[in-house]
This record gives C-alpha cells, structure tokens and sequence, in this order.
C-alpha cells in the first residue's frame, strides 16, 4: 500500500529546515576539520540549534558523519560540458577529486581516521570509507560500457581508487615524503596508467570476481 508519510524535512518550512540542515553540517564539519567526531549534541550545541531539532534531522552520529563528508555535496566531477573519451574524462575527474582532497584536507584526514575506527562488518560505515569517488570514476569510464565486461570495469574502478585519494595522499606525503603537488601528478599518471593497462592486457582478476 502507497504510503503518506512525509520525511520530516519535506514537510512544510521547507527553507527554514535547509538552512537549519546546513547549520547542523556545517558545525559539523567545522569540528571535523580540527580533527573531532562530533556527535548530534555537540553539532546542535554548536549550531545554536536545539538537541530535540537536530535529533529530526539525524537520528545518530553516523548520519551526521557522513552528510558532513566532504565529497557529500557533489554529485558528479564531469560538470556540465564532459570531454569525449574515458582517457579525458578520467583525467578531469581524477584531477577535480584530488584538488578537493587537498582543499578539506584536514577533514578528509578526520574521516579517515574514523573510518578505520568502524567495525568493517558494518555496511553502514561505508559513506565514511569511500565517499562519492567509486561513482565518479565509474561515471568517467562510461565510454568504456561494451568494450570492457562489467566485471573488468568495476575492478579497474577500484584500482583507480585505490591510487587516488586520502589514503593515496597521505601515503605519498607522510611516508614518501612527496610534495602535495607531486602526489596529485603522481595519482593522475596511476589512473591514467592502469586504464591503459586495463584497454591493452585486460583487467587481472575480473575472472574470478565474483568466487572470492
């Protein structure tokens, strides 16, 4: 049967709850940013909103954590006008996700950070894990849909993300010792050589994908 609840947010003062949505992100991240977890309490307290109000709009710490994410608000890296070809649009992508990373540095470390803190069997977790970046590159190689089988283009979205992000910046940085700007190029040239990789000599392991 058709149901006529209606989400809290959706219903009536419509603006007036985005902008208190916002406050409670926005205090949300500010606190992450200095390296804190902050739980729905803190976050009300800090917004100038009351606990009851900020308990409607996230029912738990979680919630909160991962609206608060710094890639949460965008939804694609491509913009409107895309270049044509996976090489380029990976590029973009690529190139648009790690200058992201560097500008909310600070709190893309506090995610990660909470994020190993997670219980992995927790599929709840995941927002705080990966992000938006599996979507983004995958949008990226669309291009590649019929030349490369569904399981070879989901691996070789993995392995891209596994050399572009936080993880890959704050290996290259703190352990080799990279400039910012060389880790980015460094990322950049790992996506762009694993896709090529991918086109020549096929993705490793996509045979057996799905018996692990």
């Amino acid at each position: 049967m058709w149901s006529m609840s209606i989400p809290y947010e959706a219903a009536g003062r419509v603006q007036q709850k985005s902008r208190t949505r916002s406050a409670l992100v926005g205090a949300a991240r500010d606190m992450v940013a200095r390296g804190l977890a902050p739980t729905v309490t803190e976050a009300a307290d800090a917004a100038a909103v009351s606990r009851t109000t900020a308990y409607r709009y996230f029912p738990n710490q979680r919630t909160l954590l991962a609206a608060a994410h710094p890639e949460t608000g965008a939804e694609s890296m491509l913009g409107d006008d895309p270049p044509e070809g996976a090489a380029a649009r990976l590029d973009q992508v690529v190139r648009t996700f790690t200058s992201m990373i560097i500008e909310t540095e600070a709190q893309q470390r506090t995610m990660l950070r909470l994020s190993l803190e997670d219980d992995p069997q927790d599929r709840g977790g995941q927002p705080l894990r990966q992000g938006r970046a599996i979507g983004w590159i995958a949008e990226a190689l669309e291009p590649l849909r019929g030349q490369l089988s569904d399981d070879e283009l989901r691996l070789l979205v993995l392995a891209i993300r596994s050399a572009a992000g936080i993880e890959a910046l704050v290996w290259l940085t703190d352990i080799g010792n990279m400039s910012r700007d060389a880790a980015v190029e460094l990322m950049r040239w790992s996506a762009q050589s694993m896709l090529q990789a991918a086109l020549s000599t096929g993705v490793p392991g996509s045979k057996d994908f799905h018996k692990a």
